[in-house]
């Protein structure tokens, strides 16, 4: 196992009182998914199979999380992040680009969650986040604007066939009612 110091600040293991916190966090949202998709309906009263249920996936998902949030909260305490906090205490290092790659992805997903789902058509929804994910990521500082235009071009293209796809797929071959 390589030294800490010689790695990267966001290659860097979280400290164990941190990953204890990670895993309430995820143990919530695994719970709150499971049982939302278990108060989905299951179509037996219209004599469907079990694997057409549109809660299976999430509640799968939602068990999956579950699972691996203990895991991380057994592992976090078997490092000792119930200790002291003298002894887990992550040394302050700067902030990263991943840093800030990390809280725009987090921000678009809340907005793709809370401010497009139910409010604009599916696939609209589907196109704007995929389009403005792209635009994000793929910005370069000092790019030439036709550079940039074509790339924004692209990912709006991008997200209109995405969207469509989706909205297809799930829609056409699933066939699943989308929001």
């Amino acid at each position: 196992m390589a030294d800490n110091s010689e790695l990267l600040p966001h290659e860097r293991p979280a400290p164990p009182r941190v990953d204890l916190w990670i895993a309430a966090v995820f143990f919530v949202f695994g719970c709150a998914a499971a049982g939302l998709a278990f108060r989905m309906p299951t179509y037996a009263d219209q004599k469907g199979e079990i694997y057409t249920a549109p809660g299976l996936v999430p509640g799968f998902y939602g068990i999956v999380i579950i699972l691996l949030s203990v895991w991380l909260a057994v592992r976090a305490v078997n490092q000792g992040a119930l200790r002291g906090r003298s002894e887990t205490a992550a040394p302050a290092g700067p902030k990263t680009a991943s840093d800030l790659r990390l809280v725009l992805a987090a921000g678009l997903g809340l907005f793709f969650v809370v401010g497009l789902i139910g409010r604009v058509p599916f696939w609209l929804a589907s196109a704007t986040f995929v389009a403005m994910f792209t635009m994000l990521f793929e910005w370069r500082r000092g790019q030439p604007w036709p550079v940039r235009a074509r790339r924004m071009a692209e990912a709006a293209l991008l997200g209109l066939a995405t969207g469509a796809a989706v909205t297809l797929v799930f829609e056409r071959v699933f066939y699943v009612r989308l929001p």
